[in-house]
Parts: C-alpha cells; structure tokens; sequence
C-alpha cells in the first residue's frame, strides 16, 4: 500500500461516515471497524441519520455485540475509552443491568466505577455477575500494586525504627558513614565512626495506625476503587492497624470488610453530596496515639458540611502530631476539579493537597511514616 493510500485510509477512518464519497470504500476489517466506530461516534450505520446522534439504540443485545465487535478490532486500552464514551455520550448505564451486556464488557477501574454507582438498584440476576466483572479488576490491581506497597512501608517501618547502638548485622551503613563524615581520616582513607547508626529490630506489634477517609461522590469514582484495595493491602501487614471510612453526607466504616476488597466496594454508595467536617470528625475518634497515626483524606474538597469546623479538625490532628494527607484523587488521571480554596487553606496548615497517582502511592505512605516533608513530595507528584 502506497503512502499517499495509506494516509487516505487513516483519513477516512477519522472521519467516519461524513467524508462522504470523497475517499474509497472500506471493505473486510477496516469496513467492520468503521461502522463499530460510526455506531459511536457519528450514527451512521444501519440506515440511520447521519447527523451526531447515536447508532447503538438502547437494546442490551444490540449493545453487547457491538462490545463484542470493538474487543475483536482494537486493543484494550481503546475498547476501554471507547466503552467509557458509549457510557457518558449515550446514557447507556441503565443497560449495564442486563447480563448479557454485562458479560461483554472489557472489564477496567471507571467500569467498576459505574457498577458500584449502580449497586443500590441492581438486580439480583446481575449482581454476582458484577462481582466477577469487580473481582477481575480488583485481583489485577492488588498484582499491580500490592508487592510495591508492602515492600516500601516495611522498608520505611524498618528506616523508622533506627537505634543508635545497633548490632553489627543491624546497622545502617550508608547513613552511619554520612553521620559520621567529620570524622573522615585522609591519612587512613576511611571514616571513623563515632556514632553508630542501626536499623530497629523487626517486631510483630503495630508500629503505625492508619486512617483512610474517602470521600464518595460521583467523581470520585476511580478513587474510592482504587482506595478499596490500597486499604485491604495495608490492612493484611501486621505492623499497621489500618482503618477504612468512606463518606458522602453520612460516614461509613468499612474496616470490618477489608479482608475483602470486593465487599469493602460493594460497602460504598457513590453519589450524593459531601460532608467532610463529619467524616473528619469520625475519624478522628480512630486516632489513639497521634504521633504514630496517619490519616489520609481522599477528597475533592467540596464541603457541604461546616467549613470552619472542618478546618478546625485538621488544625487540631496537626498539632497533636498526626501525619495529614489530603488526596484530591488517587487514580490515573491527575487532578480533577476541586475546591481550590479549601485547598490553600489547607496548605496553610502545612497539609498540601495533590493528586496522586496509585503507582506513586507506595512512596507517599513511605514518606508518611518515616515523616518527610509532604510538601517536597507533593511538588515532585505533580511535576511528573
């Protein structure tokens, strides 16, 4: 195939049914491409209008071979964009209820998204197909990020709990030779150490307590999935007492779930409106020793509750000795739109508000416990 051809064919594959009779007809796999992508994006397979409406129609059986369709002409990770337009351009959730449209989906955390929102009104002929549509996505994620999360809080458990007359097998010695550098003896060409600097035995007892709030309103979709299964990892490391509150205008805690990521999420409610200053407040009941607590809020920020109070609250676990941490999204996608007022308010506490992406997640609560400046790390998170 000649490039000026080949460049055509893109062209028209872009264009879709408006380029008319100006480019040749597709035929074979590129024809049934086209007309997957017209049912989408521009209506005009099957003797319908050719204007922007949708060519799907709102029949399950319809919908579910064209799913099967765009699994079988493109790769994964445009079968899931794709699956996520029909969703939002369409109003197509209501046919994400039915089992046979269900079972052609290309499983992926923003579809997981919408069935938790739909969870209240499912059927129960649909609902233990949606528990395997969520535990396919829950599995792959724990294999993505579970080994990278407990690696990195054991390691900075270990960094935290350095003595100061360690045995020999115990002591840290990239940091014993930095302490220890005035002491440097050029005619020796080496460091006496005059103070010695060790890792702290390992121990069985709980070294951290953490407290996950995760605000779950409609756009906080992706991170209340990926929230759920960050906190059933963090819950199975003995060293940590790890505690799961979600909250729209009512709090709920789901602690007791998370030996089970699938039931924590099938725990939450997405949707409604937002009470931080609550949540906070429950939260805050968790925290029995202050300076071993971490309490990670995952929130856009959009307070419906008591604003001065919710400010109050953070103010006060800051100074007790708590490690804040204010999350406007824990997901792939960056920063949504959050209430940039509260945000700077908040950093006026010292408790900056960034996104953070779940592969960067280890880290942060690395960070966190071995207490490091966030703010350096929030400015890091959002320049990458």
């Amino acid at each position: 195939m000649s490039e000026e051809v080949e460049r055509l064919r893109r062209w028209r594959m872009v264009l879709g049914a408006a380029a008319g009779e100006s480019f040749q007809q597709l035929g074979g796999a590129e024809a049934a491409m086209d007309a997957a992508l017209g049912a989408l994006y521009d209506g005009a397979g099957e003797g319908e209008s050719r204007n922007r409406s949708a060519g799907l129609g709102a029949s399950a059986p319809r919908v579910a071979r064209w799913l099967g369709d765009i699994r079988e002409y493109f790769p994964s990770t445009v079968v899931q964009v794709m699956q996520q337009d029909a969703i939002d351009r369409l109003n197509l959730t209501s046919l994400l209820l039915e089992p046979e449209m269900l079972a052609a989906v290309e499983p992926d955390v923003h579809l997981v998204g919408t069935l938790l929102s739909l969870n209240r009104v499912m059927p129960d002929r649909t609902k233990e197909l949606a528990r395997q549509v969520v535990r396919q996505v829950v599995d792959e994620l724990e294999r993505r990020v579970a080994q990278k999360t407990r690696a990195a809080v054991t390691g900075a458990l270990n960094r935290a709990t350095r003595v100061n007359r360690p045995r020999h097998a115990d002591i840290d010695w990239d940091r014993t030779i930095r302490a220890n550098l005035k002491h440097y003896q050029p005619e020796y060409r080496t460091v006496v150490p005059e103070r010695l600097i060790g890792f702290g035995r390992r121990t069985s007892a709980v070294q951290r307590d953490v407290v996950l709030c995760v605000d779950q309103s409609g756009s906080m979709a992706a991170s209340v999935v990926y929230s759920g299964v960050f906190s059933a990892v963090l819950a199975s490391m003995r060293s940590l007492r790890t505690s799961l509150v979600v909250f729209d205008t009512a709090v709920v805690d789901l602690t007791d779930q998370l030996s089970d990521p699938v039931e924590v999420l099938f725990g939450t409610q997405l949707g409604g409106g937002t009470d931080i200053n609550r949540a906070i407040g429950y939260g805050q009941t968790l925290i029995t020793r202050p300076r071993d607590s971490i309490f990670v809020l995952i929130s856009d920020l959009y307070e419906g509750g008591v604003r001065d109070e919710m400010l109050r609250r953070v103010a006060a676990m800051v100074g007790s000795g708590v490690q804040v941490i204010v999350l406007l999204a824990l997901s792939d996608e960056g920063a949504p739109a959050y209430d940039h007022e509260n945000a700077a308010a908040l950093a006026a506490l010292g408790v900056p508000a960034f996104a953070c992406t779940p592969d960067l997640f280890p880290e942060l609560m690395a960070a966190a416990i071995e207490r490091r400046d966030l703010r350096a790390f929030a400015e890091r998170a959002t320049t990458r």
